[in-house]
């Protein structure tokens, strides 16, 4: 069965403390919308302008308030590997049901750098561990060799979140690691890559786009795993449509922290320091987008 994971984002005051009311907002609409859980502390969560401290305190208040009525998982992503691995076991004995981790992403590094890496934190965290590839933003790529040499030595890597544009890069993924592993679960990281993951044997999404409108991701995951092709069609169209949201503003968290402000899911919408909000000119775009999806 397809599953689609929200990327969540992380609500902060204007003084860039932790929202707690704001966060408690965004899970308890995903949660009546039924999403099938929550990737916490990812990318468009923001993770790398947290403190140990604050990503502490935010896995907490998130597993309380989730409750176990969606699936957790945690982004355990540190520059150190030793702090991955107190944030991941401190969120799994708060009850997270995994944790995911990016590699390091400031130097280009070599494969065996990569495969190191993970070898100081997979086998330290007490529970499934998902790598996490996004070129994009680390400058490198985690090869499927390397996660499958991973795999071979860790039982407890449970899966990969693949944000990568190209897309055969994903297909190469799950024919590689479905081989040897075929319960290895396969995430794409781009909301549209949703449908053509699962295709291709993979388990679905974890995407950012859900957080600004849930019930379209929810009703798309349900028609995929009941073959309505006529309407998985239909919702794919439109999801294409709203990628266009990603290319409004940079970084594109900014333009879905905004697009839901104005779909009335938050209030405040400030990001991470040295993040600003969008601009008249980026609001009008996002506004117009939302009309033309018939969101407003």
């Amino acid at each position: 069965m397809a599953k689609f994971y929200t990327a969540v984002v992380t609500i902060f005051n204007k003084d860039g403390s932790l929202d707690y009311n704001g966060n408690k907002a965004v899970y308890e609409n995903l949660i009546r919308n039924h999403s099938d859980g929550i990737v916490l502390m990812g990318s468009t969560g923001e993770f790398f302008n947290l403190t140990l401290t604050q990503a502490k305190d935010l896995a907490a208040f998130a597993l309380k308030t989730v409750n176990h009525q969606m699936d957790v998982i945690v982004g355990a992503s540190r520059m150190i590997p030793s702090e991955s691995v107190e944030l991941g076991n401190f969120a799994l004995s708060q009850g997270a049901d995994a944790v995911i981790v990016i590699s390091p992403y400031y130097f280009k590094l070599s494969d065996a750098n990569i495969e190191n890496y993970y070898d100081q934190i997979v086998p330290n965290i007490h529970g499934p561990v998902y790598l996490y590839n996004f070129p994009g933003c680390t400058g490198y790529d985690l090869k499927p060799e390397i996660a499958l040499r991973l795999r071979r030595k860790y039982p407890n890597l449970k899966g990969y979140k693949d944000t990568i544009d190209n897309f055969a890069h994903t297909r190469d993924l799950c024919l590689t690691m479905h081989r040897e592993f075929p319960d290895f679960e396969i995430y794409s990281g781009f909301d549209d890559c949703f449908v053509p993951n699962y295709l291709a044997g993979g388990s679905g999404c974890i995407g950012g786009l859900t957080n600004m409108y849930p019930e379209l991701f929810v009703a798309l995951t349900k028609a995929l795993n009941e073959g309505r092709w006529d309407d998985v069609e239909v919702m794919q169209h439109k999801v294409n449509r709203m990628m266009e949201l990603f290319e409004i503003c940079s970084p594109f968290l900014t333009a879905v922290k905004r697009a839901m402000k104005i779909r009335g899911l938050i209030e405040n919408e400030y990001g991470s320091n040295p993040f600003v909000v969008a601009t008249e000119e980026e609001d009008k775009k996002i506004r117009k987008l939302l009309q033309d999806l018939d969101l407003l």
